[in-house]
């Protein structure tokens, strides 16, 4: 079986056997509504939480075509760091890696994500590995907003303090040195030099001596490589 060219992690998680398959869902929130006159009509809003579902092959035993980024690790591992996912109660990283046989870069998902269910099977044909259905789903940030009381004349009045605008650094037009800080990661890092956070594969790619095998794991202190846009 030829190595894969996908990596999956689920958080600092690299998954030993590629998945042969994997969805991932956009949804929408858009409403339709029918008018007397007019007929349909599409009320659009917001798109919706994007769900992601995949199947994978956790062996029992070590295989030439399994990849264990700290030495091999039996299925038990595995399935206590689901568990620990599903306890946890805290979105955590999914990341995909993808490349061509050549090491060609191709475009990577990396989203925030909550474990919202898993199921194992267990199969004869498969000996005594164990497949593992998981499904995701995004996670979004929300907190309360800021409400300032403003006295006037006419007495008290409340006003929402708007959203900042998250600050981008322009794109550099040659390579430059970035150290990495407390809350990073590669996909904040890629939005903050290119304005997009999908783009943090130029960066993971240009820094592997650094970084190591998994791009969702790095630490502050850290001086990594922003290659000129």
């Amino acid at each position: 079986m030829a190595k894969s060219g996908y990596e999956f992690f689920l958080d600092k998680c690299m998954l030993p056997i590629t998945p042969s398959k994997l969805e991932i869902r956009i949804n929408n929130a858009n409403k339709t509504l029918t008018l007397m006159d007019e007929g349909e009509i599409n009320i659009l809003k917001n798109a919706g939480l994007t769900d992601i579902e995949f199947s994978c092959g956790i062996p029992q035993v070590k295989y030439p075509y399994a990849v264990y980024k700290e030495g091999f690790r039996g299925a038990d591992y595995f399935l206590d760091y689901f568990e620990s996912l599903k306890n946890s109660r805290k979105p955590f990283q999914f990341i995909v890696c993808r490349s061509l046989p050549g090491n060609q870069k191709l475009f990577g998902t990396n989203i925030k994500v909550t474990l919202e269910e898993y199921k194992l099977t267990e199969d004869a044909k498969d000996g005594f590995d164990i497949t593992v259905k998981v499904k995701l789903k995004q996670w979004r940030d929300y907190g309360p907003k800021t409400v300032n009381i403003i006295m006037s004349e006419f007495g008290p009045r409340a006003a929402v303090e708007p959203q900042r605008e998250a600050t981008t650094s322009p794109a550099p037009d040659q390579a430059t040195a970035y150290t990495v800080v407390k809350g990073d990661c590669l996909w904040n890092i890629a939005k903050k030099f290119y304005g997009s956070g999908s783009k943090y594969t130029v960066i993971y790619n240009a820094n592997r001596d650094v970084v190591g095998g998994n791009p969702n794991l790095i630490y502050p202190g850290q001086v990594l490589t922003i290659p000129a846009a």
